[in-house]
């Protein structure tokens, strides 16, 4: 994406209803129930999501939707507002993000069999999170999320300060975008302690596991990053991005974030490998590639 997304739906009610069913499910599907809150915002206490603009808390299916849009996106604030809303508080959504769709109901008047009537219709809108806005920033928040646990790591600091990779820190999930050659982490405080691993070794890896794909890029080792989830080069990338963590962990001395203790992790690639003998293979060799492009970067 390279424009803020802000467009109106025309679609039909029953197309709108199956949109938002099928948001719930794809939740529900992953194992997240949306109207359980599992997710630590600061606000926690503030169950309802609300209107920044004018302070009214959403109601019906749109509390469902915007704490399925906090859940996946990892927003820390339950305060939302559509773009029109947010530019008449001088305040600009990021470049790039994407809002969430809510629907609401009006009425129409009409002429039936002479007499007027109103018709009642679906529409929809969009609205963005105030962690999305181009001013934000964990401190601007009235509490952080929580301490600081993550204890940093001079070595794993410098190596990957000496690569150049181009890392922002927000609040959102981590992945690498390859049009914009960008690497984007959560904030250190959003890294807790888990039975697996520390909120260090959560963080590391997960930074790890990003340079890693930043290896792939097309000016560098110019990997294919697959088109989809599903697709043979998507999973043969994840899997080098989860090998080239392994190996940067273990050179750092820093345990590896065991998500692969989960039994649909698990599931996941083993139905890859079965179905692609030759992928384990490939992804191996080019992690290794990945590692070593990395330490082509460091001081001699």
């Amino acid at each position: 994406m390279t424009t803020v997304q802000q467009k109106k739906s025309s679609v039909s009610r029953q197309d709108l209803h199956q949109q938002v069913t099928d948001t719930i499910i794809e939740q529900l599907e992953k194992g997240v129930v949306p109207w359980h809150q599992p997710w630590n915002t600061p606000d926690a206490g503030l169950a309802l999501p609300n209107n920044y603009t004018t302070d009214n808390y959403y109601r019906g299916v749109n509390i469902l939707l915007l704490w399925t849009s906090v859940a996946k996106n990892q927003f820390c604030t339950h305060e939302w507002a559509s773009l029109k809303q947010w530019n008449e508080k001088k305040e600009f959504v990021r470049k790039g993000e994407k809002g969430t769709r809510i629907i609401y109901y009006n009425t129409v008047e009409k002429e039936v069999d002479g007499k007027i009537e109103e018709i009642p219709f679906i529409k929809s809108s969009i609205v963005f999170n105030r962690c999305q806005l181009a001013s934000f920033t964990i401190d601007s928040l009235e509490e952080a999320p929580q301490a600081d646990l993550v204890t940093r790591v001079k070595k794993a600091d410098e190596f990957i300060a000496n690569t150049g990779a181009d890392i922002a820190h927000h609040v959102g999930k981590a992945y690498f975008t390859p049009s914009d050659d960008k690497i984007f982490m959560p904030y250190s405080e959003f890294f807790i302690e888990t039975s697996e691993c520390t909120a260090t070794e959560g963080y590391y890896s997960t930074l790890f596991h990003e340079l890693t794909h930043w290896t792939g890029h097309s000016k560098r080792l110019n990997r294919k990053f697959g088109a989809k989830k599903g697709d043979k080069d998507y999973a043969v990338e994840e899997l080098v991005g989860e090998l080239g963590t392994a190996f940067l962990c273990a050179e750092h001395d820093i345990t590896v974030l065991q998500s692969g203790e989960h039994a649909n992790y698990i599931a996941h690639w083993l139905e890859i490998l079965r179905n692609n003998k030759k992928c384990l293979f490939t992804a191996a060799s080019q992690a290794s590639k990945a590692c070593d492009y990395l330490h082509g970067l460091q001081p001699k």
